[in-house]
């Protein structure tokens, strides 16, 4: 909280005192006056984010100063404290446009709790506005979402392969969208009007015999012919199936038009992988020369915990999406269960917080989710990063 300037107000020096040593032991930026006229000289120079004032000091009381603080400095929030409390001061006191109201005496943990729920909240506001200040950038591709560093260098990635077409492997961890962009790939290429045909690499090929294989591998090209194939998890192909399609696709080279010696002239590779294949490279995994011929381009999907900055915008296209197709609507998320999102690691990425949006989508009777629409495993991380 390097940047975060804390003022308090109060005509009790003992009080100031405490205040000041307690907040100090947790390196908060903490200034002291004992009196409104003072406050309002250092609000003239500084910039605080967060003023305690006491409600009844001589000069200036607490609801005064908190009106001359609302006019000049509206983004400061302001906490009336005071020992004078009653209903109709807090009441007051809220219409004036005071963030909070607590009674005297109270427990220094109090203020400490404040000070951290309007810094999150701060640091939330202020992400929106450069979020705002940042659509000016691509925040989608296609079917992809996302405005961070790494899903711009992807865009980037996909725009320089729309001019010709190498065969990529996408490599990531479950769930975090390769399926997904093999088809942005294919649908921003010269051949989105062709085939894009998926293969389920798990029983492609089992229990063929060696010629069978070898005419199941050159259908699979006939059939794709000028599209692309895409092959999800491709370790799972067997091993002769992996050089039957080396095989054919060696061929497809040799018999495409004639002067286009480009890779992948007749047939486009597309695979994805949450292994790393460097490591994985090996006769009963895979074969080098099967991965030579899948491997022209590398895009490495990153974890949904590495782009915790695109999760705003997956939220909001989550729910335009669901919205779209059900006749309940729910228009955003509270500012708890957003800031519990974004603290969340993700463990099953992009796939998981799309399930878990729906889950809470689909049991809403309001427009807006809350933390109790979320799963236990999320309320319990919730719970347990608030104790450490």
């Amino acid at each position: 909280m390097e940047d975060f300037e804390i003022l308090f107000v109060d005509d009790d020096k003992t009080i100031l005192s405490l205040v000041e040593e307690y907040l100090t032991t947790f390196n908060y930026r903490i200034s002291v006056v004992d009196n409104g006229l003072k406050a309002l000289e250092l609000i003239k120079d500084k910039d605080f984010d967060v003023v305690f004032t006491d409600f009844k000091m001589p000069d200036i009381n607490g609801l005064e100063l908190l009106a001359v603080i609302k006019e000049y400095r509206p983004l400061t929030e302001v906490i009336i404290v005071t020992g004078h409390g009653t209903m109709e001061s807090a009441i007051q006191a809220m219409k004036y446009g005071s963030y909070d109201y607590i009674q005297k005496p109270f427990k220094l943990d109090v203020l400490k709790i404040l000070i951290e729920k309007i810094y999150e909240e701060k640091k939330l506001k202020q992400g929106n506005i450069i979020l705002k200040s940042r659509l000016k950038e691509r925040h989608r591709f296609d079917q992809l979402v996302g405005i961070s560093l790494k899903m711009q260098e992807i865009y980037e990635q996909i725009d320089r392969m729309s001019r010709n077409s190498p065969n990529v492997l996408i490599q990531g961890e479950s769930g975090t969208g390769k399926e997904l962009t093999a088809h942005v790939i294919h649908n921003n290429s010269d051949r989105r009007q062709k085939a894009f045909v998926p293969v389920n690499c798990k029983s492609f090929g089992r229990g063929f015999s060696e010629n069978q294989t070898h005419e199941h591998a050159l259908n699979l090209f006939k059939t794709s012919a000028g599209g692309a194939i895409f092959f999800d998890e491709i370790t799972e192909i067997n091993p002769d199936m992996q050089a039957e399609i080396s095989r054919a696709y060696t061929e497809n080279i040799l018999h495409a038009a004639p002067g286009d010696n480009k890779p992948a002239s007749g047939v486009r590779l597309l695979a994805a992988t949450n292994r790393n294949l460097e490591e994985a490279v090996g006769p009963d995994i895979i074969d080098q020369g099967f991965l030579n011929c899948i491997n022209d381009v590398i895009i490495q999907m990153p974890p949904l915990r590495e782009r915790k900055e695109d999760i705003c915008l997956l939220i909001n296209h989550f729910l335009e999406r669901f919205n779209a197709k059900r006749e309940n609507t729910v228009m955003n998320v509270s500012p708890d269960t957003l800031d519990l999102l974004l603290r969340y690691n993700w463990p099953g990425n992009v796939i998981q917080l799309e399930n878990e949006i729906e889950r809470a989508f689909a049991l809403k009777v309001d427009l807006t989710i809350e933390v109790e629409d979320l799963p236990s495993e999320i309320k319990t991380f919730g719970e347990i990063s608030k104790i450490n």
